[in-house]
């Protein structure tokens, strides 16, 4: 990685001569010791030493439950997502059992609290089909002068944008919050799809389409009749990624990107810094980026497994993953593991069982009969190469990059659908910080330096 910095004369090879020469600097000065997190009591990724999380506040919003303590014992059992009280697989059942979208309830849900009536959902599906256009000029200026390689960085960097189009951008009162909340839950899909669309004419070269959304649209039909040149879409497709929306919507305080959206939040930011600091959070591979990682290891599985049906080669090149052996070398296997979920995801129960039935029969039969082994060698692998006998469970990360395959989705917009689902969560816990948070959030670093003395520049060496 090297700065640009032609235009001051400074050739490239240069340029990394003199950043290798500074991160030399950086390494005699910057180490720290790992005993050093051991001797001071630190729990790092703020985890307990028993792996649960540290407690950093109470909500309303969401239980993720993946485990039972019993005297100071962990038991693993099924998990389970609940939203403001209600079972997300009762919510998805509901809808699926009723065949509708459940997306929107999933947002009314989550921002107020109760399952909306009848009139209610109809009134608030109406006021999101009525707030997703952008402002004005704002897909010119914003979006196609400056398109990006990443969508997810394009969405951070538009959701700030939309802060100079808010007239009252900084007031944090309920009214206002819950106004600027609709309009960016509405406007997520309309700037996804905008900035994947420059991102194929500028990097892919590839022809790019804008077509106008529809007000009868739900919010998951309105991304595929928007996303696909053609605007045709089934029934089934549709509902298949209203679904995927719903599971993603929320999943508590504690994860990474809803944190960090709190985090902001109790600064007295403003809702768009807030938002888009969770959106630079999901990004992460470690977070919502781990459903492309699953979809690239897949890749790397099919190309150096010769017989997919062999479970002993799969788990042979499972171990070299964890070994660092293959695939990015990063040490893992992405879709495996969470933080809370032991036994199992529910998030991930649904995503498969629904996978398996339009993968069945279809050119991904093959593919998806590969996930499933992943999932079931997975824990074995981990067991023999880091010794290492507790639980683990395939994540909702596992299965919904293939969904989203299924659904002929590109792979740069799996993290992003990620990002448009879940910031009805983020919304939500925004709020809820605002009203009850009452205090900025500051954890503490123990510092470990020594004093030095100041040296006057001529005298240093």
């Amino acid at each position: 990685m090297t700065f640009s910095s032609a235009k001051y004369g400074v050739a490239p090879e240069e340029e990394r001569a003199d950043i290798h020469i500074l991160c030399e600097e950086y390494g005699k000065y910057n180490h720290i010791d790992p005993a050093a997190f051991e001797r001071y009591q630190v729990k790092r990724g703020l985890r307990n030493a028993d792996g649960t999380g540290v407690m950093a506040g109470v909500t309303n919003i969401c239980n993720v439950h993946g485990y039972i303590v019993d005297e100071g014992e962990r038991t693993p059992v099924d998990g389970q997502l609940i939203y403001r009280g209600v079972n997300v697989e009762d919510l998805v059942s509901g809808c699926k059992r009723e065949d509708r979208y459940g997306f929107e309830e999933a947002v009314y849900l989550l921002l107020f609290g109760n399952l909306p009536t009848k009139s209610q959902l109809i009134e608030f599906r109406t006021l999101l089909a009525q707030t997703r256009e952008l402002p004005d000029t704002f897909t010119e200026d914003m979006i196609l002068k400056a398109p990006s390689p990443n969508i997810m960085n394009k969405m951070a960097r538009s959701v700030l944008a939309l802060y100079s189009y808010d007239d009252n951008a900084d007031d944090t009162s309920l009214e206002n919050v819950i106004r600027q909340s609709i309009e960016l839950i509405a406007r997520m899909p309309t700037i996804m799809v905008s900035a994947y669309q420059a991102k194929r004419r500028f990097y892919d070269r590839k022809s790019m389409y804008f077509h106008p959304p529809r007000a009868e649209h739900s919010i998951a039909q309105t991304i595929l009749y928007t996303m696909r040149s053609d605007k045709v879409f089934t029934e089934e497709e549709a509902k298949l990624l209203d679904m995927c929306m719903i599971l993603h919507a929320e999943h508590g305080g504690g994860n990474n990107s809803t944190f960090a959206t709190r985090v902001l939040t109790s600064s007295g930011t403003d809702t768009y810094a807030a938002i888009a600091a969770g959106i630079g959070a999901l990004k992460g591979p470690l977070h919502g980026g781990a459903n492309a990682k699953v979809m690239e290891m897949l890749g790397y599985i099919k190309e150096n497994v010769k017989d997919w049906h062999n479970d002993d080669e799969i788990a042979e090149y499972l171990s070299k993953l964890l070994r660092k052996e293959a695939g990015d070398r990063s040490g893992k296997i992405y879709g495996m593991g969470h933080a809370v979920y032991t036994k199992s995801d529910p998030r991930a129960r649904i995503l498969k069982a629904n996978a398996m039935r339009m993968a069945e029969n279809s050119e991904y039969a093959e593919e998806f009969k590969l996930l499933e082994a992943v999932e079931r060698l997975a824990p074995q692998a981990f067991s023999a190469v880091k010794g290492d006998k507790k639980m683990i469970c395939a994540n909702v990360d596992l299965y919904s990059g293939m969904v989203y395959k299924i659904l002929r989705i590109p792979p740069e917009l799996y993290t992003p659908l990620f990002a448009t689902s879940r910031i009805g969560g983020w919304c939500a816990h925004r709020v809820e910080e605002l009203l009850t948070g009452g205090r900025i959030i500051r954890p503490a670093y123990k510092a470990i330096s020594h004093l030095k003395e100041y040296v006057p520049l001529e005298d240093r060496g």
